[in-house]
């Protein structure tokens, strides 16, 4: 007999579970058997009562079950979370160069088996991000594990700062908060940023008030596919927030590069950056909301560029605004393609998840249209590697990121 409390789903649970989803909503539990505690593994059942598989319980969310796994051997016990640990750790040395793995997100949360769990890597320094309760109470043993499996491969991990920052959190009954996770393991993590170099270029990453976890990965091949298309180029970087892709740009050898945010403290640090990479008189750096800078811009009939880069903030977190977001989407890329000339670049993404790639091509569609002119697709790509897609979870597939040719 297993010890675990026995959670009955409905038919459609059962169906949602046996195709591979790893949440059970609360709808989805039809009754219970047994004693169990927040946070405690509990097991799912068909309901005829076969075993469908075990997962972290949380009765405050939404999704009241988290599944960890469909076998019914595993014990959860520190073998499991090695297992798993090393299993992650040994896709990202096989899908990244080796240099790319000194700077990479090292857990995508339900992708590698880990629910509500994201840790990123800059060099030296790990950062955490715990959205559900059940990965919340085993953090330690789980943090401790990486710490000394990341050291058996020969890795320099000096901390382990944690980004609970999120308001996601109370949605699970948890706290807000940020810090060094105190290990014996790391007893002097030291300051709270670290030194990382994508695509040959250096950053400074703060990981304590940075956006997320400080830096943005996902983009990183996609920032070489833009740096491929730039020579020559007069670029438009526009909510280019610390300035990556106007770096690779001008790196690519794009003949002028301008880079534009509504951020002023993102700019500051986007500029400090440039300079740092021997490109701070040649990038230059504009202060504008950017729906008004795309404006002003149509309105002038501008012609100082031929290649433009979209790359907005999440336009919606919820499917309640999906129609307000493909507006905002809409308009930035319509005005966008009027802008370029016959023959200009088009780079554009949306890094919501809400928003579906029939949605995103459609509305691409639709602005191309009202622009008056084709385009003529020359990439489609997605989040690197390290941000693994799993199949029939589509929430771990959020980035949608397009490249054109305006004609």
């Amino acid at each position: 007999m297993r010890k675990y409390a026995r959670f009955f789903l409905t038919a459609k649970g059962e169906r949602a579970v046996r195709r591979g989803h790893p949440w059970v909503f609360g709808a989805e539990v039809v009754k219970t058997e047994g004693s169990y505690a927040q946070g405690d593994i509990v097991d799912v059942l068909s309901p005829k009562g076969k075993y469908l598989g075990s997962g972290l319980v949380n009765d405050t969310s939404k999704i009241r079950v988290r599944l960890l796994s469909a076998n019914a051997n595993d014990t959860f016990d520190e073998a499991f979370w090695r297992r798993r640990l090393a299993w992650a750790l040994d896709y990202r040395q096989q899908v990244l160069p080796p240099e790319d793995f000194r700077c990479c997100r090292l857990l995508f949360g339900e992708a590698d088996g880990f629910p509500g769990l994201t840790v990123d890597r800059f060099d030296d320094v790990l950062v955490a991000q715990v959205l559900s309760l059940g990965i919340e109470r085993r953090k330690e043993p789980i943090f401790e594990l990486l710490i000394t499996l990341l050291r058996e491969r020969g890795q320099v991990i000096r901390g382990l700062y944690q980004r609970n920052d999120v308001k996601i959190r109370e949605l699970e009954g948890l706290e807000q908060g940020t810090g060094w996770f105190a290990s014996s393991l790391t007893p002097q993590p030291g300051d709270a940023a670290a030194v990382i170099v994508e695509n040959g270029l250096r950053y400074r990453v703060d990981v304590a008030k940075g956006q997320k976890t400080g830096f943005f990965l996902d983009q990183k091949y996609n920032r070489q596919a833009v740096a491929r298309l730039a020579r020559g180029r007069r670029v438009l970087d526009l909510f280019t927030h610390t300035g990556s892709f106007a770096l690779n740009a001008a790196r690519g050898g794009a003949a002028a590069v301008t880079a534009a945010d509504i951020s002023g403290e993102a700019l500051r640090l986007a500029e400090q950056t440039a300079k740092e990479n021997g490109y701070g008189g040649f990038i230059r750096f504009r202060q504008a909301n950017v729906f008004d800078l795309l404006t002003e811009l149509t309105e002038k009939h501008s012609k100082d560029y031929d290649f433009i880069i979209l790359d907005p903030p999440a336009f919606t977190k919820s499917s309640n605004t999906l129609a307000n977001a493909l507006r905002g989407y809409k308009e930035i890329n319509q005005k966008a393609m009027k802008l370029l000339p016959r023959g200009g670049y088009l780079a554009t993404c949306s890094c919501s998840h809400f928003v579906k790639e029939e949605h995103f091509r459609n509305m691409l569609e639709e602005a191309a249209g009202e622009a008056a002119v084709s385009l003529r697709q020359i990439e489609a790509r997605q989040q690197s590697p390290d941000h693994p897609i799993l199949w029939r979870v589509p929430e771990t597939a959020y980035l949608k990121f397009y490249i054109f040719q305006v004609i």
